[in-house]
């Protein structure tokens, strides 16, 4: 395809630009462990004052166990939770401290039950 220079150059942005708001759109956030900046940035029809309002019931409440629970938040309804859904990641505030490995080369340690008294 032999285009003009013009042409190839606006060609390439396009590209570009459709590949960046791919990408964008692809985001996800931890809802247990983002900030509100994040949480702003992220998730659509939220501004910072509801993303706050999401940190701080976090905060008061322990980590979301569904992204439904969103909705027990100031200003938060089911349409934004549903509208975000394929954003939304729930996981653990902390890792779990079962993701330990074994060091290479060596075997893990056997598992012997406790003796009954």
């Amino acid at each position: 395809m032999n285009l003009p220079n013009t042409a190839r150059i606006l060609a390439t942005a396009a590209l570009t630009l459709g590949l960046s708001l791919g990408a964008l759109a692809a985001e996800k956030v931890n809802i247990n462990s983002a900030d509100a900046a994040t949480l702003d940035r992220v998730l659509l029809n939220v501004g910072p004052a509801k993303a706050e309002a999401i940190v701080a019931y976090r905060k008061q409440n322990g980590p979301f166990r569904s992204a439904e629970q969103l909705a027990q938040v100031e200003g938060i309804g089911l349409k934004t939770v549903e509208r975000n859904r394929d954003l939304i990641v729930v996981g653990g505030a902390a890792p779990a401290a079962t993701t330990a490995r074994p060091v290479a080369g060596k075997a893990p340690a056997p598992v012997v039950a406790p003796k009954k008294r």
